[in-house]
């Protein structure tokens, strides 16, 4: 197998995706990973994902944070992985990809890929107290933490300011949670994220957008919510249970950018 580096992107939500021993390097280097992922200084990306041939219909995927921190689930970058797996190694459709959470069956249609996700843990209900002000949301995990906040008024929104004392906040456990801001408009849900190990706002967090939807979805008669992300891309998301604690289905875009060649 050849060793690539893989500049690939779910609904906005960036990685480097490494195959062969560029896979083993980012795996064990976080100080590689800090590197390339700094978006002045290196590549540019909000974590890494190193890719393993497992057997003929599965992978096995690392993902770490910019920060270099490890991460046992992240939905756009297994989704990224599953399709780099069909098109640069050749495993089938449908496949196996082996995470540091569980194992998630994965269908790729070209640019479109779905997960199949289990249910999420029952729900934590949470009012927040931060400096900028009182905050009523509720808690969902699924492989990772991931607080989920109603708001009337999501574009003028300051997450840079508001966001870090809620992600640390101390209710939400010692290493906090990722945090979504959400607002309903007609038939769909519109989302911002701030996430934990890029410590900033992404352009979209699957596992994020399955939380915010599964929490939308307990109140209706629906099955399945489309969510756009701050990227614009919009993403759908199955109900295959009773929400909020159902298995679910997330599908959504995933590109291959480019490969990359570093000088150095």
């Amino acid at each position: 197998m050849r060793s690539r580096l893989i500049k690939v992107e779910g609904a906005g939500n960036d990685f480097l995706l490494g195959i062969g021993t560029w896979a083993t390097r980012l795996s064990e280097d976080a100080e590689l990973v800090i590197q390339l992922c700094d978006r002045h200084r290196g590549v540019g990306a909000d974590g890494i994902l190193a890719v393993f041939e497992d057997r003929m219909d599965a992978i096995r995927l690392v993902h770490s944070n910019a920060d270099g921190s490890p991460s046992a689930f992240c939905a756009n970058g297994t989704r990224c992985a599953a399709r780099a797996a069909v098109d640069l190694l050749g495993l089938p459709r449908h496949l196996v990809v082996s995470t540091g959470w569980i194992e998630i069956p994965a269908i790729v249609r070209g640019a479109e890929v779905s997960l199949e996700l289990p249910p999420p843990k029952t729900p934590i209900d949470h009012i927040l107290e931060t400096d900028h002000g009182r905050w009523r949301g509720r808690q969902l995990e699924l492989g990772t933490p991931h607080l989920v906040l109603p708001v009337d008024d999501l574009d003028s929104l300051s997450i840079e300011t508001v966001a870090p004392a809620l992600r640390r906040h101390s209710e939400l456990g010692p290493d906090g949670a990722n945090v979504h801001f959400v607002k309903q408009d007609s038939d769909f849900l519109r989302l911002r994220s701030f996430e934990r190990g890029v410590e900033a706002e992404t352009l979209c967090c699957g596992t994020g957008v399955v939380a915010a939807a599964l929490l939308a979805l307990e109140a209706t008669a629906q099955k399945s919510m489309v969510v756009e992300a701050r990227s614009g891309d919009r993403l759908v998301v199955e109900s295959l249970g009773e929400p909020p604690v159902a298995p679910s289905r997330l599908t959504g875009p995933a590109r291959l950018v480019a490969e990359i060649e570093p000088l150095s």
